[in-house]
């Protein structure tokens, strides 16, 4: 392989074209993995009040509500996710806090808070223990306090980018795990197979490249996710009472 072709690859995945090691693959894998323990599998993001009400009923509908919720997703927490990674790459802690709240003020429902301020905060924690540097030991410091929310998306772009982890990497593997927590739950709230689940988060999956590139080209204050239907139903689901989600 001659010299310019690695030059290019080298710019390529410094723009988020792709991982540039094994190593940073595997990371990438293991800090995204549904299995890392912060709490996810107790939340369904709406999909239980989705069920109760009617809303979702079969395969198509499910798919349905998991591409909106997917769409939301991209259009508000992933473009803040990518300004906090840009932030976090040139030690700006300032703006990472400005995000942070304003991530924070767009959650609506009391539950919708709970699930990205728990997340974020033990996304923290473990990636703390696993890799000590002072950029997050800092970030970490500052949840336990109080000087910021410590929202999720924002908590997983400071993680990447102190590992050298692009961007793009975290929209990946944030709307990934956005799709995921919703299927995780549909298998125990109705009568669905892990093959009807898969594939409806292959299709899913089609479109995070081009989610990525309408997110890293809009600005912080386009920030929007209008799904009135997704906070209506997470007002009725706080009301329940029989849940086994809390979201």
């Amino acid at each position: 392989m001659n010299r310019r072709r690695v030059l290019q690859m080298t710019i390529q995945s410094d723009r988020g074209g792709g991982p540039r090691t094994a190593a940073l693959l595997a990371r990438m894998l293991q800090f995204g993995d549904s299995m890392f323990p912060i709490g996810g599998f107790s939340f369904s993001c709406g999909l239980e009040s989705a069920i109760q009400k009617g809303i979702v009923v079969d395969t198509k509908t499910l798919a349905a509500y998991a591409r909106t919720a997917v769409e939301q997703a991209a259009r508000g927490d992933g473009i803040a996710l990518i300004a906090a990674h840009n932030a976090a790459s040139a030690a700006d802690f300032d703006a990472l806090v400005q995000i942070d709240s304003v991530v924070f003020a767009r959650k609506l429902s009391e539950e919708t808070r709970t699930m990205t301020v728990r997340m974020g905060k033990k996304f923290t924690e473990i990636g703390l223990q696993v890799i000590d540097l002072p950029f997050l030991r800092k970030w970490c410091e500052c949840i336990e306090v109080g000087t910021t929310p410590g929202c999720y998306p924002i908590s997983l772009a400071v993680n990447f980018a102190v590992q050298n982890l692009s961007a793009r990497e975290a929209f990946v593997v944030h709307q990934y795990g956005v799709a995921a927590m919703i299927l995780g739950a549909s298998l125990r709230l109705m009568r669905i197979s892990h093959m009807d689940t898969q594939r409806i988060l292959y299709d899913l999956n089609a479109r995070v490249d081009a989610d990525y590139q309408i997110a890293a080209k809009t600005r912080l204050s386009d920030m929007a996710g209008y799904a009135p239907l997704t906070e209506i139903l997470a007002a009725v689901h706080t009301q329940a009472h029989v849940r086994l989600f809390m979201s």
